[in-house]
């Protein structure tokens, strides 16, 4: 049964300029052709490119411009915010990045107060903007959320119409309900094979077949037993046995679900 992984960043492989392709770059053996053969070698045949900044995000969309099963996500990440708040041209380079015909939603972008590398005001200034984009051009929202729920939620309640994905989710039950209420879909990724912490597992466990869907976050977060290697798309896999397994799920049943889940909220 086929996958997708909603969240990579496979990208940055052949960009030599930004600091996760240095991490890509540790293995000699790996290519954007090498990674996208073995993911398809995997089940893995759709993966979304998830952009972190507007130069990130506008690699992204070139990079997938000719990928088949590749598409592009267009997005201002947390820490990046107070670089963005007053650089209109930046903001109008963004918004012409929208209307590519493979820019599948805007993301990642949200709350991070575990690092806070921007101040809380800029986070929330740069996530509204994004919101409001994704508003005007009709396109789901990938967030990235960490420590920040109490914050997120009521700026969510803004934006009634708003459809999205709650990435990389290391959170609570609670807020997994939360997610439910609200519509949105909860990205799972290698964390959930080697987390110590018994809320998030129990989360994992909570989350709705209707509402899960799986990622990578490639090149980081590794799933177990693969931990100490660099993370590929191919390795949506791996996430798949173990959650079918954690949850008691038929593993056909799981990926024909999530990636269902995934054509839906990406119309792709």
């Amino acid at each position: 049964m086929d996958l997708v992984d909603t969240h990579c960043h496979i990208q940055s492989i052949d960009n030599t300029d930004d600091s996760i392709s240095k991490i890509w770059n540790k293995d000699p053996e790996i290519s954007s052709e090498s990674v996208i053969k073995d993911a398809v070698s995997a089940k893995v045949t759709k993966m979304i490119c998830v952009g972190t900044d507007v130069d990130d995000s506008q690699v992204a969309v070139s990079f997938v411009a000719d990928k088949e099963g590749c598409y592009a996500s267009v997005g201002i990440h947390p820490h990046e915010a107070k670089r963005y708040i007053e650089n209109i041209d930046a903001k109008e380079k963004f918004e012409k990045l929208l209307s590519h015909e493979k820019v599948v939603a805007i993301g990642e972008c949200g709350l991070d107060y575990f690092y806070e590398h921007s101040d809380k005001k800029s986070q929330e200034t740069l996530l509204r903007f994004q919101l409001d984009m994704a508003v005007k051009y009709s396109l789901p929202v990938i967030f990235h959320v960490r420590e920040a729920y109490d914050d997120f939620w009521p700026i969510i309640a803004d934006y009634p119409e708003i459809r999205g994905v709650v990435h990389s989710f290391t959170d609570n039950v609670q807020n997994v309900n939360k997610a439910v209420e609200h519509g949105f879909f909860i990205g799972v990724n290698g964390i959930s094979t080697f987390t110590k912490e018994a809320d998030q597992i129990d989360a994992y466990k909570a989350i709705p077949l209707s509402n899960l869907l799986l990622e990578t976050d490639s090149p980081f977060l590794t799933p177990k037993p693969f931990r100490g290697t660099i993370n590929q798309p191919k390795m949506v896999s791996v996430v798949a046995d173990f959650l079918s397994d954690l949850r008691n799920e038929d593993r056909a049943e799981l990926a024909k679900q999530t990636t269902k889940n995934a054509h839906t909220i990406f119309n792709i």
